[in-house]
Parts: C-alpha cells; structure tokens; sequence
C-alpha cells in the first residue's frame, strides 16, 4: 500500500469509505479499517474529525464537478459541453457502479449537517446545464425544466442501477436523456 503523504491522498480512500458505508457508518474504526490509515494520522490531517473528513471530501467531489462539468457548460460550446457531461459522468460514477455520496448524503440526516454543499452541488449543475441549454437554442422556461430532468434522471438511473445490480440501466438512461436534450436544441 503506498504511504499517505498528503491530506490530498487520503480524500479519496475517505470517500470511497463513505460511499461504501454512508457518513453514519464510517465510524473512526471503520474508516482506520477501510484505509489503511491509523486514527493519529487522520487526526492529524484532519483535527475535526469524522465531519472534517466527510467536508473534505464534498470539497473535493465540488471541485471535479466545477472542473469537468460545471465550467464546460457555463463556458465551452454549449453542444459539446453538454455531450462531454454526459461522457464525463458517466466515467465518474464509472457507468452506474459507484453512487453519488452527494445525493446519498442528501438522503439521511446528514443532509442538515452539509446542507449547503449538498444544495449548492444541485443548484450549480442545474444552473450550468440551463445555460448550456439556452446557448444551444432551448427556451428559458424549457432550459430549466429539462436541466432539471437531466439531473433527476442522473442520479435515479443511479439509485435504479444499484438496486437492480445492472450498470446497463445507467447506461441507457444516460443515453436516452442525451438524446433528449440533443433534440431539445435542434
């Protein structure tokens, strides 16, 4: 195993953990278990504990988010910011086999204790497919509904994936909603 030397290297064996076990289960114990990694160390990098790490890791998820998909669609031409969405989340939640820990976190009561990072994670998507959606030609009312929709059908093809055990779902739901969108702007 490789010797964590970072705060930044420790991020993703935590949300890993937490995916695999909701911020509830990944006790100290189990988190010590799942990385690798002794208790003095992660309180070391991360003196707030439990809270402090599951932060850093919505921190961190916000920030790929911003990167590879917020910014495209409030930027890059708006046609291949929104095909490049659909390629990149579905490399992200690597075709429906890894969840969304936002969306799992939003679902518990762990929602009150992120309650800003989780809405803002929703808001921003939302708010950056609309206005890729406007640049490609959509009507304003018909951008925010069908931004909403894409977004709602992202994370129920991932819940639906997981239950039935079949990434294909994922796949052919992120597949359909392109294609619906892709008609929206003609």
């Amino acid at each position: 195993m490789k010797t964590v030397y970072e705060r930044t290297d420790i991020v993703p064996l935590l949300a890993e953990t937490f995916r695999e076990l909701g911020y509830e289960g990944a006790t100290l114990s189990r988190i010590t278990e799942r990385t690798g990694i002794g208790k003095g160390s992660l309180y070391h990098f991360f003196p707030g504990g439990k809270e402090e790490m599951a932060g850093a890791v919505l921190a961190d998820i916000d920030a790929w988010f911003e990167q590879a998909v917020y910014r495209p669609l409030r930027n890059d031409d708006a046609r291949q910011a929104i095909a490049a969405m659909w390629r990149n989340v579905g490399d992200y939640f690597r075709s429906g086999g890894r969840i969304c820990l936002v969306g799992a976190f939003a679902l518990d009561d762990t929602r009150e204790r992120f309650s800003s990072a989780i809405g803002d994670y929703f808001i921003r998507w939302i708010e950056a497919l609309r206005s890729a959606l406007i640049r490609a030609g959509c009507a304003k009312r018909e951008a925010q509904m069908l931004a909403e929709e894409g977004i709602c059908g992202i994370q129920g093809a991932l819940v639906l994936s997981r239950a039935l055990k079949d990434e294909a779902v994922f796949t052919r739901s992120l597949e359909t909603l392109a294609k619906r969108l892709e008609a929206a702007t003609r």
